[in-house]
């Protein structure tokens, strides 16, 4: 297999043919708003992640790992349909009575059509109008909220299908025990089990006995977030061990994805995440805004290694239905798995695509054609700055995208920008928001409440 930014493609995936074989479980993990840099696995030195760092070690880390959008919403939908989400309108994040079409079918449809039964537990942020909630796009049970962020702490929104649940200790410690619920309750038939976490994301809401955990970092806003990623870390790590002490651990393909990069710059709420060495953040489509930690792991069937190749969020989903034997027409992503295996050679894709309003990207190869909010190079935060002009970067020499060569390359610029124009050409306009997206989603309780008591 071919290298790629500087990095050997070591991983394989072991002869497996899906119609002879017991359909795996399949359990997609996201974590929301988290740094690059802010994983064992990518270097972070201050914030131990113990669980992801062992679920990376044991299965394949994608070191061009994408997701389709900059933003929490639109990435969501990509996930959980395979598509890009510009095709269908949802470019930016709802409000209101606006969510995930339903003219789109999900994962969880096709899954569950296969002979699964689904799950969704977390957050949810594509709609909250009746028809739009997850037991009416394909999941059979949900336990979690529907806006784009909560209280950690307050039950209020916090729904058990569509029931409210009267006492919440914190939410990501809840999330992990219903995932483990669930895994328990349904061992003896194939599941999907959707995971999405609201940590890291505002507000910063931490237990007091992990903020304890990390009383030397004098910065209170890496520390709350360095608590609340550890939060989400032993999370996950209660999931193995579920998926371990249940016999399905060998039986489970597994995908572990930040929804976007960690919100870094000024114009923004931070959350306290790094990026590095990658330049921009959440709300960007700089590398710092959809280059994320990317990690698919299943034990006995992927052999552990690095793939270096452009791969997206949406490949996830394509993935998950050829293993499950499912359909998988109309899908932009692709099945990784002969690629990971050497079945196939070359890159999964010709390239990957961005449009997030006024912003765009495109990568090809190790070159990216990239306009971004050049809120992204200033740290004054005053006022709403201009989108860039088109630029140039060959990310084999320059991950931070620090040096612009579109008046050196003018035909690649040329060539780039056609191939993105052919793309955008087949899409439609955004059915809601505009320039910037609308919003997280209001979060209800106030920002730095700490529970008395780490339950």
């Amino acid at each position: 297999m071919k290298r790629g930014l500087g990095a050997l493609v070591v991983s394989a995936c072991m002869g497996l043919s899906c119609a002879a074989a017991e359909k795996p479980n399949i359990l997609f993990i996201v974590g929301d708003d988290m740094g690059y840099a802010d994983v064992g696995f990518h270097g972070c030195q201050d914030i131990p992640t113990p669980h992801l760092d062992a679920l990376a070690k044991s299965g394949v880390r994608c070191t061009s790992g994408y997701v389709s959008g900059p933003y929490c919403s639109p990435t969501r939908a990509g996930l959980l349909t395979g598509r890009y989400q510009q095709r269908f309108g949802h470019e930016f994040n709802p409000s209101g009575r606006d969510g995930l079409p339903l003219t789109e079918t999900t994962l969880a449809n096709r899954l569950k059509a296969a002979g699964y039964v689904t799950g969704c537990v977390g957050k949810w942020h594509l709609g909250a109008e009746p028809a739009q909630q997850p037991q009416r796009r394909g999941f059979d049970e949900f336990f979690g909220f529907l806006a784009g962020a909560h209280s950690y702490f307050d039950a209020a929104g916090i729904l058990r299908g569509t029931e409210q649940v009267k006492e919440l200790d914190y939410t990501t410690d809840a999330f992990g025990r219903e995932a483990c619920a669930f895994i328990e309750r349904h061992k003896a038939q194939p599941w999907f089990l959707y995971l999405a976490f609201n940590a890291v994301h505002t507000p910063m809401h931490a237990t007091d006995q992990r903020l304890a955990q990390f009383s030397a970092l004098a910065d209170q806003t890496r520390r709350a977030y360095a608590a609340m990623l550890f939060a989400m870390d032993e999370a996950i790590g209660s999931v193995l061990k579920k998926l371990a002490a249940t016999g399905q651990d060998q039986n489970t393909f597994v995908i572990f994805i930040s929804d976007n990069g960690g919100p870094t710059m000024p114009g923004v709420t931070v959350n306290g995440s790094r990026n590095a060495p990658l330049r921009g953040s959440k709300r960007t489509t700089l590398e710092g805004g959809i280059r994320v930690p990317f990690v698919l792991a299943w034990p006995g069937r992927v052999k552990p290694g690095v793939y270096a190749q452009p791969v997206i969020q949406l490949d996830l989903t394509a993935t998950a239905l050829a293993l499950a034997g499912a359909p998988t027409d109309k899908l932009d992503g692709v099945n990784l798995l002969p690629y990971l295996a050497g079945e196939k050679t070359g890159a999964p894709h010709d390239a990957l695509y961005w449009r997030f309003g006024e912003q765009m990207a495109l990568r090809a190869g190790d070159w990216k054609l990239v306009r971004y909010d050049t809120n992204a190079d200033t740290r004054t935060g005053a006022g709403r700055q201009p989108v860039s002009a088109a630029k140039l970067y060959h990310l084999a020499d320059d991950l931070g995208e620090a040096k612009d060569l579109a008046a050196a390359q003018p035909e690649k610029l040329k060539e780039l920008q056609a191939m993105w124009d052919a793309w955008n050409a087949t899409l439609v306009a955004p059915l809601w928001g505009g320039r910037g997206g609308g919003g997280d989603g209001a979060a209800p309780g106030a920002p730095g409440r700490k529970k008395k008591k780490n339950r």
